[in-house]
């Protein structure tokens, strides 16, 4: 397990540092070409609710340990070559399951076009990270779907990799990001996606279900050492998470709501439908552009302090209970 600390750490600071350079293969982009593959297929030969229900079990078993096997080989063979190679591409692997640093940049560069008062091109860049009609949004809806996707994905992008990577290693962080690919992709609920996503959907919140617990308890404690209310997210996170219609999605959302004292949630609309989430905090202040600087301070707070915290935990249980 050290050695899977370790890499896991790296990785973290490895994609903290440069990020996912975009000359270097990514798996993800592998894992939803054969997603896009294997769903051309089952709608080929199922039809019925049950059949594409049933395929898509096949689908998402499939891809998340053709995902784990792939990675746990690669990192067989370059073991036999060397250790050294070893450690740095697990660490380079681990680093690809994290996207910190991208989703700051894609929050920072949102709120600059807010703040420049360019609204058509915010909306736009927005459009490109959150699954929504961004169309027709004001400003204050799109610092809203902004600080809601950095919240949501410090669970999905970071903590959850890094978690799976220190109990499992590298193979296991990038069969998480299989399963959260899989969601992403298929795990819908509309009518296309309803029976065919619907082992992905499950399968997301089951694999996430620990490490959004875990985000929650670390944004509280990024809201301490920043002097924000982390009180407030508490009472948040107690009163509003489980309106959520994500098990998991509401815990980092209603936590950062109570910390920055804002308010998320509301009208959404997908597809030209208007949706109306449970709202996640108490409006204390109007939501502004500022809001997504701030956000992505909890985000990086919060990270830092998961990736310090959890190794020590994990190596300190190690010395208690060998084995």
């Amino acid at each position: 397990m050290d050695i899977f600390i370790v890499q896991a750490a790296a990785g973290y600071l490895i994609d903290l540092l440069i990020g996912d350079p975009p000359r270097l293969p990514h798996p993800v982009v592998l894992m939803g070409k054969s997603i896009e593959g294997l769903e051309k297929a089952a709608r080929k030969l199922f039809c019925t609710p049950a059949g594409l229900k049933a395929a898509g079990v096949i689908i998402a078993a499939a891809v998340v340990a053709g995902s784990f096997l792939a990675t746990a080989l690669l990192l067989c063979l370059l073991r036999e070559i060397s250790f050294f190679l070893y450690l740095l591409g697990g660490a380079w692997l681990v680093s690809t399951t994290i996207a910190t640093r991208g989703l700051a940049l894609a929050a920072r560069e949102i709120r600059r076009l807010l703040a420049a008062g360019h609204l058509a091109a915010a909306r736009r860049q927005v459009g490109m990270i959150v699954g929504r009609d961004t169309d027709a949004m004001k400003s204050g809806e799109v610092a809203r779907a902004t600080v809601e996707t950095v919240a949501e994905n410090i669970v999905d992008a970071v903590v959850a990799p890094v978690f799976y990577a220190c109990l499992g290693g590298p193979a296991l962080a990038m069969a998480y990001r299989a399963v959260n690919t899989l969601d992403s992709m298929l795990g819908y609920k509309n009518e296309k996606y309803l029976y065919l996503g619907w082992a992905s959907a499950r399968l997301d919140d089951l694999a996430g279900y620990i490490p959004a617990r875990l985000t929650g308890l670390a944004l509280l404690f990024a809201a301490w050492l920043s002097n924000r209310d982390w009180r407030r997210g508490m009472r948040a996170w107690r009163r509003d998470a489980s309106s959520h219609p994500s098990p998991n999605s509401g815990i980092p959302e209603s936590v950062m709501a109570g910390t920055l004292g804002v308010r998320l949630g509301g009208r959404n609309v997908y597809g030209g439908v208007v949706s109306r989430r449970a709202y996640m905090g108490r409006q204390v202040e109007e939501l502004r552009p500022d809001h997504i600087t701030r956000a992505v301070d909890m985000l990086f707070l919060s990270t830092l302090a998961f990736v310090l915290g959890l190794p020590a935990l994990l190596l300190a249980a190690g010395r208690v209970w060998p084995g």
